[in-house]
């Protein structure tokens, strides 16, 4: 049994050796996707001076407080004027300013008389004020985006503005998820007898869906060794990159999987990870005609659902040279009981307190790895090292945000 560093760094390392191709996509359809080029600005932003608010253009003169009314520009409408000392032009946001302009008033801060833009009383002004300048944002030929980031829709309006109308991304990847268990039945059979619904199917799918890769259903199988060992050729014959299976790997009469691995070719490259919940992790690669990375994860839905967000999503980002950053700081609202010399990953309820500034966490009362009513109403998995025990009250932690 291997620490979870020493699996994590295990696997970080394999899937190094996935090269992801690339493809372009229309912006519209780059949501969330990972960037695969640098970006860089092919003009000016903004391409000219602006203003930054709806007013009256003028020519800065410290003495100036009336101006005469030449003409008007709206975005997207230009009108060459050039001003003097004495002249102003209406001016709407966004618009290109006129020659000479070195300030713009805010409509609200004069009075128009007779054709007179006038300061109104007890207003002033100052030379730049409300000016956008060419290139303040970006000059032309500088970097605006790297590539390796996720590309949220923060960054879709700077994109559009780099003339990108398609953007080079990382190919997805594809996860095969098969479920195995004599005790399984579809989520719209009715419980009867010792049977269960096969939550860990959708569970695993969504979660590989929830940060936009691909995830084909390869479904679930009885614990009959021919029949796994079929839907595991099935897979292999595939074109996914991973393969994701959920039960069978423990130490039962009846955990065929680990020894189907080894028959059917898989280098294993550990199995059990010295962590609590999910300790039975078989990771292992199939490099027959192409390379693709197997994860045996255990069949409790907490502990296969734990394995995939500290192992699989956190190792796959950072492929593609995305760091987690769902991963705080929080200080213990109430002690946490933990004797063992594991990993401890606890379901917990994270919050914000805005008067002190930071985040505070609370552990759910009950922490067994098949239950599934606390997992859906926490918000975080706290980390508890191999060394801490009994964490308590005040002592601070490493939370990852689910």
């Amino acid at each position: 049994m291997i620490s979870y560093s020493q699996a994590y760094k295990i696997i970080q390392n394999e899937l190094q050796k996935l090269k992801p191709d690339t493809e372009e996509v229309d912006l519209l359809n780059s949501l969330n996707r990972i960037l695969a080029e640098d970006v860089y600005a092919d003009t000016n932003l903004p391409p000219f001076d602006n203003s930054a608010m709806d007013g009256y253009a003028v020519k800065f003169n410290p003495s100036s407080k009336q101006w005469k009314l030449i003409g008007e520009i709206s975005a997207g409408n230009y009108n060459r004027f050039t001003l003097d000392d004495d002249s102003a032009v209406l001016i709407m946001t966004g618009s290109k300013l006129p020659a000479n302009t070195s300030a713009v008033i805010p409509i609200e801060d004069v009075v128009i008389e007779n054709g007179y833009v006038k300061l109104a009383e007890g207003k002033s002004f100052k030379k730049y004020q409300h000016i956008r300048k060419m290139g303040e944002d970006l000059s032309a030929g500088i970097l605006a985006l790297n590539k390796n980031q996720l590309i949220t829709s923060n960054k879709i309006s700077l994109l559009g503005a780099c003339g990108k109308a398609k953007v080079t991304v990382y190919r997805k990847l594809k996860f095969g998820v098969l479920a195995t268990g004599d005790e399984l039945v579809d989520i719209d059979s009715k419980i009867s007898g010792d049977k269960i619904r096969a939550t860990n199917l959708y569970s695993i799918i969504t979660a590989v869906n929830e940060f936009n890769m691909d995830a084909i259903n390869f479904g679930f199988v009885t614990d009959n060794k021919e029949k796994i060992k079929t839907k595991l050729v099935e897979a292999f014959e595939s074109d996914i990159d991973i393969l994701l299976t959920t039960g069978g790997v423990s130490v039962g009469k009846y955990d065929y999987l680990k020894e189907l691995f080894t028959e059917l070719g898989i280098e294993i490259k550990f199995f059990k990870v010295n962590i609590k919940p999910g300790k039975p992790l078989v990771f292992g690669v199939y490099n027959k005609k192409r390379i693709m990375f197997v994860f045996g994860l255990p069949g409790n839905p907490v502990s296969s659902y734990v394995n995939f967000k500290i192992f699989i999503k956190s190792a796959v980002l950072e492929l593609f040279g995305i760091k987690n950053e769902r991963i705080v700081k929080a200080e213990l609202s109430e002690p946490v009981t933990k004797k063992d010399d594991k990993r401890n990953f606890l379901r917990g309820m994270l919050e914000f307190n805005p008067e002190k500034g930071k985040y505070f966490v609370k552990a759910a009362q009950a922490q067994s790895s098949a239950d599934m009513a606390r997992l859906a109403n926490v918000n975080c998995l706290i980390v508890v090292e191999e060394e801490r025990t009994n964490p308590q009250k005040g002592e601070e932690v490493e939370c990852i945000i689910i």
